[in-house]
C-alpha cells in the first residue's frame, strides 16, 4: 500500500516537474505577454510587481478551456491548416493593432509617466497624479482580461497547445478520469508561467521606475515595434509551411 501511494506520489511529481520546465520554457521566448507584462508593470501603482500574477490568472484562465477542449477531441481542429491561417491573420493583425496602439500614445503624449522617480515623491503626490493620468488602452487596463486577450492574440500559443501541449498530455495519459494527473499537469504548467512572468514583473517594477521619461517613451515605442512585427511575423508564418 505504502509503495503503491510512493508510485502515485512519484508520477505525480514527475508531471508537475517536466511541465513547469516545458512551461518554463516556453515562458521565457519573447512574445506579447512579455511586453504586455513588463508594460502593465511599470505603469502600474504600488503593487505593479504582482503585475505577472494576475496576468498569468487570466492566461491560466484561457489555458482552462484549452485544455477542456483538447481532452473533449477538438485538438483536430487546431491542427487544420485553415484554422491556424485563420489565427495566424486574426492574431497578427490584433498584436499589429496593440502596437500601434502603443506607439500612437506614445506620439501623443498619452501615457502616464507619474511612476517614474517616484519612489523620490511624497504617496500624495503619486496618488494625485494616479487619478489625473490618462490610460494607454481601456481594453487592456484589467490585468486578468489583459492576460487572455494577448494570449489569445498571439497564434504561437495556438499551434503550441496543438502541437507540444497535447503531445504531452497524450505521453502522460492526461485525461478527466485521471484527474490527479490532470491536475499535476495543469498546475505545473501555470507555476512555470508564473514563476518567469512574477519575476518579469518585479524586476520591471522596481527596475524601469526609476528612467526618465525619454528612455522609458523609447523602451514603449521598442515594445511597440516588436508586437507589430511579430504580429506580422505571425500572420505570414502559417502560408510559409504545411500542417
Amino acid at each position: 500500500m505504502a509503495n503503491e501511494l510512493l508510485n502515485i506520489i512519484s508520477s505525480l511529481w514527475v508531471i508537475f516537474s517536466f511541465s513547469f520546465l516545458v512551461a518554463l520554457t516556453g515562458a521565457m521566448a519573447p512574445g506579447p505577454l512579455l511586453t504586455y507584462t513588463i508594460i502593465k508593470s511599470v505603469q502600474s501603482g504600488k503593487r505593479g510587481y504582482l503585475m505577472g500574477l494576475w496576468i498569468i490568472i487570466g492566461h491560466a484562465i484561457l489555458e482552462i478551456v484549452i485544455i477542456i477542449f483538447l481532452l473533449l477531441g477538438f485538438s483536430f481542429v487546431l491542427q487544420n491548416i485553415i484554422v491556424v491561417r485563420t489565427i495566424g491573420i486574426a492574431g497578427g493583425a490584433l498584436l499589429i493593432y496593440f502596437g500601434l496602439s502603443i506607439i500612437r500614445n506614445v506620439h501623443k503624449n498619452n501615457i502616464p509617466t507619474y511612476f517614474l522617480n517616484s519612489f523620490n515623491k511624497s504617496d500624495h503626490a503619486l496618488q494625485k497624479h494616479t487619478h489625473s493620468s490618462p490610460k494607454t488602452n481601456k481594453a487592456l487596463d484589467n490585468p486578468i482580461v489583459g492576460g487572455i486577450m494577448v494570449s489569445m492574440s498571439n497564434p504561437y500559443w495556438w499551434v503550441w497547445w496543438a502541437t507540444i501541449g497535447f503531445a504531452f498530455m497524450i505521453q502522460f495519459d492526461i485525461s478527466f478520469s485521471n484527474w490527479p494527473k490532470l491536475l499535476a499537469f495543469f498546475i505545473g504548467h501555470e507555476a512555470g508561467d508564473l514563476a518567469w512572468y512574477l519575476f518579469v514583473s518585479i524586476l520591471s517594477f522596481f527596475g524601469l521606475r526609476y528612467f526618465n521619461k525619454k528612455v522609458y517613451c523609447g523602451i514603449l515605442v521598442c515594445c511597440g515595434i516588436f508586437m507589430i512585427l511579430f504580429g506580422i511575423y505571425m500572420g505570414i508564418s502559417p502560408f510559409l509551411r504545411d500542417l
